[in-house]
């Protein structure tokens, strides 16, 4: 059956970097896992916010992880120099969780907080 991590989280952007996210959310469809992306309905103010969640196979992790690290990438659009950021939380089977932060352009991947343990089930 293999290993499966179970990814959630979010990213927050700004309307021009919202089509960058969703040009690299497109150039990487699978037509299965790439389903667990979505939006709201429509954005509310000035932040825009794309949501994942799924439960992934082990050896598809980087297909995700991949997709960050290019979002993470992602340029300011404007002169307040904000870049994509965001948090998952990526709980593998048999490691445990791990905290998947994006930002200051790169993705940061650490042990999550014992917090976030009831989330190992």
């Amino acid at each position: 059956m293999g290993v499966y991590v179970s990814i959630r989280g979010w990213l927050e952007c700004d309307t021009a970097q919202l089509a960058a996210v969703e040009k690299i959310i497109s150039s990487h469809a699978d037509g299965h896992y790439s389903h667990g992306w979505g939006r709201p309905r429509q954005q509310v103010n000035w932040t825009a916010y794309v949501f994942f969640g799924g439960d992934l196979r082990e050896s598809a992790v980087n297909w995700f992880t991949d997709q960050l690290t290019e979002m993470a990438r992602i340029p300011a659009s404007d002169a307040d120099g904000d870049l994509v950021r965001g948090l998952f939380l990526a709980s593998h089977e048999i490691d445990g969780t791990a905290e998947w932060q994006i930002r200051d352009g790169r993705l940061v991947i650490s042990p999550a907080d014992v917090r976030h343990r009831y989330l190992d089930a």
